[in-house]
C-alpha cells in the first residue's frame, strides 16, 4: 500500500486578465522530501509556490496539504512556514525577538518560546547573536535568522522562495549546505523555488522544471540530466548544457530531428577518424578542467571538457567522436524519442 502524498496539487491553473500564470500543474510531494521548483524567470515557479502558500487562489484545480483540501483556505490556516528572498526581518528588533515574533503573537508561553529559540539558534549556529540587530549581521547570518524563525514555527511544511539569491557565491554554497542539513535533521518537507540549477540539483530529491507556466519534467536530478524529456530540459539542465546536433549530420541517426550529446561524452580524435569536423571557438580554463567550445553548422552548444589546463587556439580544426549509447534522440517537436 502506497503512502499518500503530503502535498498534492491537482490540475492547478492561475491566470491574470486572461494571461497565463500556470496551467495544469499536478504534483505529489511526499512528506520529508525536498522538492525544487526550477526554471527561468517568468516560468511560473513562484506563482506555484504562492498558490501553495495561499497568497494567491487558483482559478482551477485543487490543493491538498496533509489530506486536507486547502484550495480556498487562508495562508494562516495552512500550517506552513515561509522563507523569502528578502529576509523580512524587523530592523528594530534583536535576533531573538525576530525569531520568536510569531510565537509571541500566538501567545506561546515564555518558557516554551525560550526553549524553541535556544534550539533554533543552536541548529543555525547563531548562539551568542541573540541581542544583535539585523543591521549588525552579514547577509548569511540574516538568512540564518530567517531560517531560525521558520524552525521555531514548528511546521511540517516549509516553502522557500529564492532564499539565497541575495548572497554572494561563497555564502550561497555555505547556506545551501545549512538548509539541506536542517531539512534532513528536522525531517520537514521543503518546497524550494530557484532559477539556479546548481541549487536545485545539489539540494533536492525531486526537481520540477518549468517553462511558460507548464511543467516540463519532474524527477530526480540525475534523471533530468541523463534522460531529459525534451530539448528544453536538455539545454537547461547541466553545466555546460547538452549540445544538439541535427540528425542529418549523423546520417539520420535514430530517425529523429535532432540528437543530444553531453560534453563529457565527446572526445577529440585524429584527423579523419571522427564523426564530425569542427572549429574551436573558445577555451575556458575552469580549474580542474578546460571547456573548449566548438562550432559546426548543424550543431548548437557543442563543446568538450578536457582535464587540467588544455587550452586550444581559436580557429583550430578538430575531429570529434562519441558513442551511439551516449546520444539522446529528439523528434521535430523536441520531445525525447526511444533509444534506437
Amino acid at each position: 500500500m502506497t503512502t499518500p502524498s503530503f502535498v498534492v496539487l491537482k490540475d492547478v491553473a492561475k491566470r491574470w486578465n486572461g494571461q497565463l500564470g500556470v496551467e495544469g500543474i499536478s504534483l505529489d510531494i511526499p512528506e520529508g522530501s525536498f522538492t525544487a521548483l526550477l526554471g527561468p524567470s517568468g516560468c511560473g515557479k513562484s506563482t506555484t509556490l504562492r498558490l501553495l502558500a495561499g497568497l494567491e487562489l487558483p482559478d482551477e484545480g485543487n490543493i491538498l496539504i496533509d489530506g486536507k483540501d486547502v484550495t480556498t483556505s487562508a495562508a494562516s490556516d495552512r500550517n506552513l512556514s515561509m522563507v523569502f528572498q528578502s529576509y523580512a526581518l524587523f530592523p528594530h528588533l534583536s535576533v531573538a525577538e525576530n525569531v520568536v515574533f510569531g510565537l509571541k503573537v500566538r501567545r506561546v508561553p515564555k518558557a516554551e518560546r525560550q526553549q524553541k529559540l535556544h534550539r533554533a539558534l543552536e541548529i543555525t549556529g547563531l548562539l551568542g547573536y541573540e541581542d544583535r540587530k539585523p543591521g549588525e549581521l552579514s547577509g548569511g547570518q540574516r538568512q540564518r535568522v530567517a531560517l531560525a524563525r521558520a524552525i521555531v514555527a514548528g511546521q511540517r511544511l516549509c516553502l522557500m522562495d529564492e532564499p539565497l539569491s541575495n548572497l554572494d557565491a561563497k555564502l550561497r554554497n555555505s547556506v545551501r549546505k545549512d538548509i539541506k542539513k536542517l531539512q534532513r535533521d528536522l525531517g520537514i518537507t521543503v518546497v524550494y523555488v530557484t532559477h539556479d540549477q546548481t541549487e536545485a540539483m545539489s539540494m533536492a530529491d525531486t526537481v520540477v522544471l518549468m517553462k511558460d507556466g507548464h511543467i516540463q519534467q519532474v524527477g530526480a536530478p540525475e534523471d533530468l540530466y541523463s534522460k531529459p524529456n525534451n530539448t528544453f530540459v536538455a539545454e537547461f539542465v547541466g553545466a555546460p548544457p547538452m549540445a544538439l546536433i541535427g540528425s542529418v549530420a549523423l546520417g539520420g541517426f535514430g530517425g529523429g530531428h535532432s540528437v543530444g550529446i553531453r560534453a563529457e561524452d565527446i572526445d577529440i580524435v585524429a584527423k579523419g577518424k571522427g564523426r564530425l569536423s569542427c572549429t574551436v571557438t573558445e577555451s575556458e580554463f575552469l580549474g580542474s578542467e578546460t571547456l573548449i567550445g566548438l562550432d559546426h553548422k548543424d550543431a548548437t552548444g557543442l563543446c568538450i571538457l578536457k582535464s587540467g589546463l588544455s587550452m586550444m587556439p581559436e580557429g583550430q580544426l578538430v575531429d570529434i567522436n562519441f558513442h551511439d549509447d551516449s546520444l539522446h534522440v529528439f523528434d521535430e517537436a523536441g520531445q525525447r524519442m526511444p533509444a534506437p
